[in-house]
């Protein structure tokens, strides 16, 4: 193929035409938005009209929306909570989550759950546990805050984080088309957080620092871009997409397994599992040959080590070794699709061979 091909949307997707065009006239947005002047009302009304965006996307008020550099930093709240809480984290959670694992400190009650709401990895879809119920995960009985990872989700499927029964989420804005080093915490109103970063008092006090006008405006667009293609159902036909093209790997190689198949998960996630070839080597032949993909979580590539998340789900080192994940998008073509397919069965073949 001449031209390269990009299926690795879970990783960032490609800067939405409208984001770059809000990003592009926010930066001639002089004012700084804590200012009083002309110039900086200018500046706070592009902030509060992407706190709009962004709140419409994920179904909760603008007030809820803090800004942040992105859903790592919004994660950094877990080491907000109060001091004795346990913070409980779903096992197959973003490593921005995991880094923050406190158990053993609560003697009575005091629990923090974070939650993925879906995969990067493997595109599956997990129900949150609601707060009160019994049988909670980890051997917690009930939990005080609910804090859920969106990033993946927003966007792509429904979600409202006023009727998720979360008390924070996190979201970042390169995952939906957006600029990177932006992202948010959404804040249930009448939560009461310690601050995630000290100073001036931007953002209610949440997050001092002064706002990033140009990334936010840039969230804000693609947020509002990705609301309307939602609501359009452009996500069904890149399931389409995703679906044929697991149908013809699985002719073409029915021992490779689909991981998640069958159950809920994003429209746009295959993450394909052949005992025996390394992923990174997938990855590398399929870079030559001209398809950006990758062998897990964006935040671990270069890393060599067996997928937390796969062995989680109860895959062996041999299996778990051997994934490569690919991610597509509202723009991905069916000749893209068709020209990787091939690759990759070619790619395949060969491996089947030498190990024969």
């Amino acid at each position: 193929m001449t031209e390269r091909v990009y299926l690795d949307w879970n990783a960032t997707a490609p800067l939405r035409p409208e984001a770059r065009a809000a990003v592009v006239a926010a930066m001639d947005a002089v004012g700084n938005p804590s200012s009083v002047h002309a110039e900086g009302r200018a500046a706070r009304a592009i902030v509060e009209r992407a706190r709009d965006q962004v709140a419409a996307l994920l179904g909760c008020r603008p007030g809820e929306v803090v800004f942040t550099s992105g859903a790592t930093e919004a994660a950094g709240m877990l080491e907000m909570v109060p001091e004795g809480h346990d913070v409980y984290v779903q096992d197959t959670a973003h490593d921005c989550l995991m880094a923050h694992v406190r158990m053993g400190g609560a003697a009575e009650g005091g629990h923090t759950l974070a939650w993925g709401l879906a995969n990067g990895e493997t595109g599956v879809i997990a129900e949150p546990p609601g707060k009160a119920e019994d049988g909670y995960p980890f051997g917690a009985r009930r939990a005080d805050w609910l804090l859920l990872d969106v990033a993946q989700a927003a966007g792509r499927i429904p979600f409202a984080f006023s009727w998720s029964g979360a008390d924070l989420a996190i979201v970042s804005a390169h995952k939906l088309g957006g600029p990177k080093g932006v992202g948010a915490l959404i804040v249930r109103d009448g939560l009461d957080i310690a601050p995630l970063q000290t100073g001036g008092g931007q953002e209610k006090g949440r997050r001092s620092g002064t706002e990033n006008v140009a990334g936010i405006a840039g969230f804000g667009a693609a947020a509002e871009a990705a609301l309307r293609d939602l609501d359009a159902g452009v996500w069904a036909g890149v399931a389409e997409l995703r679906d044929g093209l697991e149908a013809r790997i699985a002719a073409a190689a029915p021992e490779t397994i689909f991981v998640g198949r069958g159950a809920p998960r994003l429209p746009n996630t295959s993450c394909l599992l052949t005992r025996g070839w390394k992923g990174e080597t997938q990855v590398m032949q399929m870079d030559l040959a001209g398809f950006a993909v990758s062998a897990g979580s964006a935040c671990s590539s270069g890393k060599v080590r067996t997928s937390r998340v796969l062995s989680a789900m109860g895959y062996d080192d041999a299996a778990a070794g051997s994934a490569i994940r690919v991610s597509l998008g509202p723009t991905t073509r069916q000749e893209e699709i068709d020209g990787f397919a091939s690759a990759w069965i070619e790619a395949e073949a060969r491996f089947r061979a030498r190990a024969a």
